[in-house]
């Protein structure tokens, strides 16, 4: 049965604070918890001022303390950000505080540029085995492997699930490898869902973690009780995405009535492109988009990503969601 779960940016609105967006994603997580979500997952993102989850494990303490039954994780750690030891210890805290709760998602993506990766005493490798080899290495450490020579504390003996995240053929063929659950980013980077999830399930060898082939898939849901209203409050995740792409990120705007059919030509195909495994509209509209991507990829789990600039119809948005699941017969479990 395909689960439904929920990927926060811990978004910093204008006119709001990092504090106020602290308070919201503990709010929103609460929710997700008593509506039945399985996972509630918060992104790594540096140097950008509406986007509140940079400390991602920081964040989840706080997640941690206002939820009861709810997974929590990273969706992701950027791994080339850190040593594999300070994730493994970050991630090992986590689970001595909230144990049989904790996920572990990773990218190999900088969640920012080089500026910001310079800044963190980092460096981009360009070596593509460096990933796959911080991993291993973290692995290792969640393990007590006695190669090591010492043990991750905390850290070792750690209850953490791994991910594999990505949105290219690159993590699919890593998780498969190492036969970890894999999560696509298709809710901003759609276009290689499909090969990604085949090479996936076609190259998946069976690990002591995960017999089988487990998928996770991005999408997008800007839902309210009218369709009119719906395609209002998505144009704050809109005003974002065209900001981001013309260099002039900022904290989240407030939504325009007309604002995409104000865009030229060239500005709504890039929409339409990014956002094309997305649902606009009412609960109706969102259970038929939400049946048509799980036929179409197969997969066990959705994760629901909702920039939505109010925090109450961002609340509504997310109940319409789970009611959703449960007219496709796939209610959620609280």
């Amino acid at each position: 049965m395909t689960r439904l779960s929920f990927l926060d940016l811990v978004p910093v609105v204008e006119g709001g604070s990092l504090g106020s967006a602290l308070a919201g994603a503990a709010d929103i997580a609460a929710h997700c918890d008593a509506l039945g979500y399985q996972r509630y997952w918060v992104a790594e993102h540096h140097g950008m001022a509406g986007i509140g989850g940079a400390a991602t494990s920081v964040v989840l303490a706080h997640i941690g303390q206002a939820t009861r039954r709810i997974r929590i994780g990273s969706g992701g750690i950027m791994l080339p950000n850190h040593a594999p030891l300070q994730i493994a210890e970050q991630f090992g805290t986590l689970d001595a505080l909230f144990p049989g709760r904790i996920d572990l998602g990773l990218g190999r993506a900088p969640g920012s540029d080089q500026r910001v990766a310079r800044a963190m005493r980092r460096t981009l490798h360009s070596d593509p085995n460096a990933f796959p080899r911080d991993v291993l290495e973290l692995q290792a450490y969640f393990a007590g492997d006695p190669e090591l020579g010492f043990t991750a504390t905390p850290g070792a003996g750690a209850k953490v699930d791994i991910w594999i995240l990505g949105s290219s053929t690159f993590g699919a063929q890593l998780a498969a490898a190492l036969g970890l659950p894999f999560g696509f980013a298709s809710h901003f980077a759609p276009g290689m869902m499909d090969e990604a999830i085949a090479i996936y399930r076609s190259q998946f060898r069976p690990s002591a973690t995960l017999g089988k082939p487990y998928v996770m898939v991005g999408f997008n849901v800007f839902a309210a009780d009218t369709e009119a209203e719906a395609k209002f409050v998505a144009t704050t995740m809109q005003q974002s995405f065209v900001a981001l792409r013309t260099g002039q990120p900022g904290k989240v705007r407030p939504p325009v009535e007309g604002y995409y059919e104000s865009l030229p030509p060239g500005t709504k195909a890039m929409l339409d492109d990014v956002l094309a495994v997305s649902s606009i509209g009412t609960g109706e509209q969102v259970a038929r988009d939400l049946d048509a991507v799980i036929r179409r990829t197969g997969a066990d789990e959705i994760i629901v990503a909702s920039q939505i600039f109010d925090h109450d119809a961002r609340k509504r948005s997310i109940g319409i969601a789970a009611e959703a699941m449960a007219t496709l017969g796939l209610p959620l479990d609280a």
